[in-house]
Parts: C-alpha cells; sequence; structure tokens
C-alpha cells in the first residue's frame, strides 16, 4: 500500500483546532513528529519524553510526545491516517477502472463498426499485444460441427507444426471446458500434448449467448509472467470479441441468406418462365393436334371426289368432242331439219350449245385445277403426316400458307386487294418441323393482314413507292396500294432467312418487346389469344434452334426476320428438353436492343407470377363450370373429372410439379 503523508494529514484545514481542543479538554501537551524525528506540531509545554506511534497497516509513519493521555491523540491520527491510505487506494483503482472502461469503450467502437471476423480478432489481438507483454496470440472459431478450430487471426509463434484441436491439448480442454485459465508454467501442465513456443499463457473462450464460439490466447517466453489482472483484462476482451464475432457471424449468414434467397428467387422466376412455355407448348400442341387433324380430313375428303372429277373430265371432253363432231356431220348429210325436231332445236339453241360447251369444260378443268391446288396447300400446311424432321422446300409452305389466306388477300367493296409481293431465293430443302414452321408463318401473316385491314378501315395507310410516310388518301390522288413482301436468302452457308414485311401502321417499342408473352394482345376482345406469337418463338427459337427478330415504328410498317439454320436436325432440342429443360439458345438472352439493321431480337416470353395465378385459378374455374360438384368432390372424383379434360390435366399436373418438386419432370 502506497504511503501517506502526515504532514498533509495535519495540514487539513479542521485538524489542529480539534487537536488543540483535545489536548485542552486532556490538560497536556503533546509534539506531533515524523519518523525522522522533525516535528509537524507542538502544543503546550512538554514535561516528558513518552513516545506513541502513529501506524498505518502495521507500518509506522509517525510518533506523537507526551503524557499516558498522547496515546488518545496517536489513535486519533493513526485512524486518519489509514483512511486518507483507503482513499488514495480508492481514487487509485478509480482511476483504473475509468482507463479500463475508456479503453474498451474505444474498443467496443472500433468492433462495433466492422462486421468482418478476422478483422475484429486482428484488432483485438493488436490491443492485447499493445496492453499485455506477450510474445504469441491467437484467435480461434470453432466449426459449425464443433469437430475443428479455424484461427482467424495470430501473431508470433504458438506451435510448432501443430493445429490445435477440440477436446485436445491445453487450448482444446480449456474451450471444451468452458472456462478461462492463466498458466505460467506451461511445460509442466499435464494436458500439454505438443511443443509450445511459449512457456506461460492465458486461455479464455469464446462465449455468446450461452454458445462458444471458439478462444482467445495469447502467451510469453518467460514463466510466471501473468497475473490475475491480466487474466481479468484478456477475459474483457473476449466478451466484448465475442459479442462482435457473433454479429458478426450473423450478419455473414444474413448476407448468404440473401444471396440464397435471391438464386432461389432466380431459380423459381426461371421455373415460372418453364412452366409459362410449357402451357403455350400445350396449348400449341393440342391446337395444332385438332387443327392437323382437321385439315387433313378435310383435305383427304375433298381430294377423293376432286380426283374423280379431274380423272373423268378428260373424258368427258373427249366423249362431247365425239359428240359435237358426229352432230355436225349429221347436218351435213341432213341439211333439212325434219319439222318434229326444228321446233326441239330452237327451244335448246344448238348452235349457242356447241360454242359454249367446250368453254364450259374448260372452266370445269380450271376450278378442279384450283381445288386440287387447295387441297394440297391444305396437305401442306396440316403436314399432319409429316410429326418428325424432314427435308422440304420453305417455298412450297410459305405458297401454301397464302393460299389458304387468299380469301383474305382479295379486294372487296370496303377496301383494295392486298398486294403480294415476292423475291425468293434459291434456297436448298431444309431439315425442319414443315407443319409448324407453317403455323409460324400462317400467325405472322395472318398478323400483318389484320394490321393492314385495320389501317385501310381507318381511311390511311402506306404508300408503297414512299414506305416512311404515312400518306392520307386524297381525292385527287389514287389509293396507294397495301403490300406485303416475302424475301428469302441464305446467310453464311448455314442459316435460311424469311423476311416478311408489311406497309402498315407498325408498333411502339415497348409493344415489340410484349409481342413474344403468352397471353398478350393488342386486338379487341374476341379477336385475338395472344397465343400466336408466343407459338411462334417457341417454334422457331426453342424448337429449331433459331432466331425471330422484329423491326417497326410506328407509321413504318412491321418486319419479321425468321432465321433457322438449314440442318435444324443438329441444333433443334428434343422433345423432352422443351418440357425439362429452358436451356435457351443465343437468340433468348439477348437484351432488347436493336442490332445494325434495326432488329430487336426475341427474348424468353415473360409470365409475371400474378398472370399465373391467374391462369390457375381460370383453370379452377372452368373446372368447377363443367364439373359443379367439385367443391366438394373427393381427390379421386376431381382426378376423374381431370381424365375427361385430358389437356387441363397436362396443364394442371404442370402447375403443381413447379409448385411442389424441386426438379420437375
Amino acid at each position: 500500500m502506497s504511503p501517506v503523508s502526515l504532514r498533509k494529514i495535519l495540514n487539513k484545514k479542521e485538524l489542529p483546532s480539534l487537536l488543540h481542543n483535545l489536548v485542552y479538554q486532556l490538560n497536556i501537551a503533546i509534539d506531533v513528529e515524523l519518523v525522522d524525528g522533525t516535528k509537524l506540531l507542538s502544543i503546550g509545554e512538554q514535561t516528558t519524553e513518552n513516545r506513541y506511534p502513529i501506524e498505518m497497516s502495521g507500518e509506522i509513519v509517525g510518533w506523537v510526545v507526551g503524557g499516558e493521555q498522547a496515546t488518545l491523540v496517536a489513535s486519533l491520527l493513526s485512524l486518519l491516517a489509514k483512511q486518507e491510505a483507503e482513499k488514495k487506494v480508492l481514487a487509485i483503482e478509480l482511476l483504473e477502472r475509468y482507463q479500463e472502461i475508456d479503453l474498451f469503450d474505444d474498443i467496443s467502437t472500433q468492433l462495433a463498426t466492422s462486421l468482418d471476423t478476422r478483422q475484429i480478432a486482428q484488432l483485438v489481438l493488436q490491443e492485447l499485444s499493445r496492453l499485455i507483454e506477450s510474445s504469441a496470440g491467437m484467435i480461434l472459431l470453432l466449426s459449425p460441427d464443433t469437430t475443428a478450430f479455424e484461427i482467424i487471426a495470430e501473431f508470433g509463434d504458438f506451435f510448432d507444426d501443430s493445429h490445435p484441436e477440440p477436446g485436445k491439448g491445453i487450448i482444446g480442454n480449456i474451450v471444451q471446458s468452458n472456462r478461462a485459465e492463466l498458466i505460467n508454467d506451461v511445460q509442466t501442465d499435464l494436458r500439454l500434448e505438443v511443443k509450445k513456443n511459449v512457456s506461460a499463457m492465458i486461455c479464455v473462450p469464446l462465449r455468446a449467448k450461452e454458445r462458444v464460439l471458439g478462444a482467445i490466447a495469447i502467451g510469453a517466453s518467460k514463466t510466471e509472467s501473468y497475473k490475475a489482472e491480466h487474466l481479468k483484462l484478456v477475459s474483457i476482451f473476449a466478451s466484448q470479441t465475442a459479442i462482435a464475432i457473433d454479429k458478426a457471424l450473423l450478419y455473414e449468414q444474413s448476407t448468404q441468406a440473401a444471396v440464397q434467397a435471391q438464386a432461389q428467387t432466380k431459380k423459381l422466376q426461371k421455373a415460372l418462365h418453364e412452366l409459362q412455355l410449357a402451357q403455350t407448348q400445350l396449348i400449341q400442341s393440342e391446337k395444332m393436334s385438332s387443327l392437323g387433324q382437321l385439315i387433313a380430313g378435310v383435305a383427304h375428303e375433298i381430294n377423293n371426289p376432286v380426283n374423280f372429277i379431274c380423272g373423268n373430265l378428260k373424258y368427258v371432253a373427249e366423249y362431247a368432242q365425239n359428240l359435237l363432231h358426229l352432230l355436225e356431220n349429221y347436218q351435213k348429210f341432213l341439211p333439212v331439219v325434219p319439222p318434229e325436231l326444228e321446233s326441239e332445236l330452237d327451244n335448246i339453241d344448238l348452235e349457242f350449245i356447241m360454242q359454249d360447251f367446250p368453254k364450259l369444260l374448260d372452266s370445269m378443268k380450271l376450278g378442279t385445277g384450283r381445288i386440287v391446288e387447295i387441297v394440297q396447300s391444305l396437305k401442306n400446311f396440316s403436314r399432319h403426316d409429316e410429326a418428325e424432321m424432314k427435308a422440304v422446300n420453305i417455298h412450297d409452305g410459305i405458297d401454301g400458307t397464302l393460299m389458304i389466306l387468299h380469301h383474305r388477300l382479295k379486294a372487296d367493296i370496303h377496301r383494295p386487294a392486298i398486294e403480294i409481293i415476292k423475291d425468293y431465293a434459291k434456297l436448298p430443302l431444309i431439315e425442319c418441323y414443315p407443319g409448324q414452321l407453317n403455323q409460324v408463318f400462317m400467325n405472322i401473316l395472318a398478323n400483318a393482314i389484320d394490321a393492314l385491314e385495320e389501317t385501310m378501315s381507318n381511311g390511311e395507310w402506306k404508300n408503297s413507292h414512299s414506305p416512311h410516310l404515312l400518306v392520307p388518301p386524297s381525292p385527287h390522288s389514287p389509293l396507294p396500294t397495301p403490300q406485303i413482301t416475302i424475301c428469302t436468302k441464305v446467310l453464311d452457308r448455314q442459316w435460311a432467312v424469311i423476311r416478311i414485311a408489311d406497309n402498315g401502321p407498325g408498333m411502339k417499342e415497348d409493344v415489340i418487346h410484349r409481342i413474344y408473352d403468352p397471353f398478350f394482345t393488342t386486338k379487341d376482345i374476341g379477336k385475338g389469344t395472344g397465343l400466336g406469337m408466343a407459338i411462334s418463338y417457341q417454334i422457331v427459337v426453342d424448337k429449331h434452334g433459331g432466331m425471330l427478330k422484329c423491326r417497326s415504328q410506328p407509321g413504318e410498317g412491321t418486319e419479321f426476320w425468321i432465321q433457322i439454320p438449314l440442318n435444324c436436325a443438329v441444333v433443334a432440342p428434343t422433345e423432352e428438353q422443351n418440357y425439362t429443360s429452358a436451356s435457351p439458345t443465343v437468340t433468348t438472352i439477348l437484351p432488347h436492343i436493336p442490332d445494325a439493321d434495326g432488329f430487336i431480337p426475341s427474348t424468353i416470353p415473360m409470365l409475371k407470377p400474378t398472370d399465373l395465378l391467374t391462369r390457375h385459378t381460370h383453370l379452377i374455374q372452368r373446372l368447377s363450370q363443367q364439373n359443379p360438384g367439385v367443391e366438394t368432390a373427393s381427390p379421386d372424383e376431381i382426378y376423374q373429372m381431370f381424365q375427361r379434360h385430358p389437356i387441363s390435366l397436362k396443364l394442371y399436373a404442370t402447375l403443381l410439379s413447379w409448385f411442389c418438386c424441386s426438379n420437375p419432370t
């Protein structure tokens, strides 16, 4: 304990007067001296040499000289000295506490600003090495399964070539016991398994929320280097470090959870896209199957009687020619007509019949030939008997589609005819799905005709000579001609390109970005389903590994670029892949940025979650309308209801597989 100044005690403001009163009451004289005999205070005339010690914690700090009753004064001064000593000790402790609080407040502030476990650990070791003499130190973290330690910060050499393990060695046992320890002679500790480069050490577990995170360990090269206050200091550091590391670990976990959630969101979004594609594919399959069967059946039924008529017209013409020739000979040999036949010949106008009958037969030949062409076009369009890839002439498919749409191209009382301009290049036979490509041509050409009809119904359309000018009709100028231009070419010796353009009203860019979305349409209710371009996207991009682009601006018409490989069998995915995989081709990942020619590439059709739920609701509502008792039906009865509607069952099964399975098939 630090010595107390007796001179300082006697200099207190009220103590001298208090001593004077006490001496006067006792009727004695006293002298107060230091240990070395220096007189500090004298009251009265001294008549004795008795000396009484002023003690503090067994140590004499001065003397009181006087009579026997002077011992009371010595006791009083001893008590005052003791109080002063205690005050001094308390002041020192308070100062130390203040310094510790200030130190840990500074460290806590630094730790709170960091969310990196290694940065926190390095900062703590740096402060510890500055406050406590040490040659080595490290901070360890337990693995999540508590089977291994990870050193996240260290200085010096604690071990030679070993690594601490949970439950083994000094550090492993301390962490397992969850109790801080101070060891001033490491080499004599029975838990020592491997040689350490330190002779004394302090190890404190890191505890947070009743859980051990790891440990702090510091060591010195000399034995007996540490005291209890060092252990206490490291323990305080350990508590602050555990809180900071626990917070950092929680932050890392939340960050990882956020990343996983983002990845899961992307995965779910991808699944929604695939579900949307599966929906349109199912609708397409049902639609094409029904349409193909219908067209193929109609074409077959028409083909038989037409072939019968065409085959017999040749003989009818030959028989008619023979009969007319025979009739001419009769007129030569019998120039005078019997009276009975003269009135009959006048009634039937034989001369007109002989002139018109050959013309009538020629018209019948032309009509039946037209029917044959239409039937062939129907067969080419449906391709019901060609479900697999075949080498076909693309031009035949385009011409067949135009033949079917011929009635919409003709003029009527409301508008002029739509002119078709063909610019066909020489194309080789292309390996593809011809029936599906014909559907693409049908969708794009039908949309072009719709756009032109809409423009013409408004009384204005493009001038074919100035395709970039919107010219209203004038009574003093002829009406411009609505046109659809179809061009084909071979690109880079490996692609076939079909370009279909119209001089209609055009589209805005935001509409172009959505034309491939299922159920999106700009047409009036009842005039469009919004599936045509979505199905076209699947056929060109997914089925044939091709490219579908669009170029359009308001008032400048619309042009579609269809690009497919000459040999689609090399790049087209299998049917199973179309349903279970959403591996996009090169064109599906392109952004909505026009290329050098102004074409905007197609992207994966989008279907928002709200749209998906709407489709789901509509499906259940449709099932309820067809089966009023669905609300009270058992699962088996609901399944039987779906069995009666196979397409609904397929669609609902796809919905459930995406929502319930991690890897749906």
